[in-house]
């Protein structure tokens, strides 16, 4: 598609786009000739989810950039700070491949080799070997950023907290994970296009995840207020 396409696919003005290839934020299209660039789907998607970005989270296009980039050492632009962002640029921008050197999380997580590999112990996250250099996957650098970011607010090995113990999230996200996708296939996946369903798939990813997030917390809450309160008669609050 031209540049005309892709305003009208994205609703979004060429000089608007123009700065977000200037911000590196896009992939350079193909070129049929030096003066001419074809650009596709990628673009098309890329620009919603730097939109989204922008507009609903808040990011500046300089914070954006440092984001896909896989600078996971400030906390305030982290995967985490950001739902899913690894997903949407997965899904949107075809980067989930990209890797960061294990080494870039240190300033957050100053264990951070023992924590990535007590982490796949447990297959929360994935470790490779690269020119020498361990690497891993954005999302995989956050997690072990985040044991950092845990022993800071108190979580130390001397009270009990060690990477190892985490392996029921991972057991109940691979769980939650699939449950989703059966569930989207057989009410969604017949019913429309390859396309639309791409488009549906990735407002999912990005509205339930907040979605089950409220509703972890208010279960974490009740939990609590059942393990501390007098034992009596009365049967727990499912509320």
């Amino acid at each position: 598609m031209k540049m005309r396409d892709l305003e009208a696919a994205t609703g979004v003005n060429r000089e608007t786009i123009r700065v977000y290839f200037r911000h590196g934020l896009l992939p350079e299209p193909k070129r049929s000739k030096p003066n001419v660039a074809d650009y596709d789907q990628a673009h098309v998607d890329g620009i919603r989810l730097i939109r989204r970005l922008h507009k609903e989270e808040g990011m500046t296009l300089p914070q954006i950039k440092r984001v896909l980039s896989g600078d996971v050492s400030d906390p305030s632009l982290s995967i985490g700070a950001f739902p899913h962002l690894e997903q949407l640029v997965a899904a949107r921008l075809d980067r989930y491949d990209a890797l960061v050197p294990l080494a870039s999380v240190i300033e957050r997580n100053p264990q951070a080799e023992e924590d990535a590999h007590a982490l796949q112990e447990i297959k929360a996250v994935r470790l490779k070997e690269q020119d020498g250099e361990t690497m891993l996957s954005r999302t995989d650098a956050e997690i072990v950023a985040i044991c950092g970011d845990m022993r800071r607010v108190g979580f130390t090995t001397d009270k009990g907290f060690n990477p190892a113990q985490l392996g029921f999230y991972v057991a109940n996200a691979n769980d939650l994970g699939q449950r989703e996708v059966e569930s989207f296939l057989a009410s969604i996946g017949k019913n429309v296009g390859q396309q639309e369903a791409a488009d549906l798939a990735f407002e999912a990813i990005n509205r339930m995840m907040s979605f089950f997030g409220l509703l972890r917390t208010k279960a974490v809450m009740r939990a609590f207020a059942n393990a501390t309160r007098p034992d009596t008669d009365e049967k727990p609050s499912r509320d």
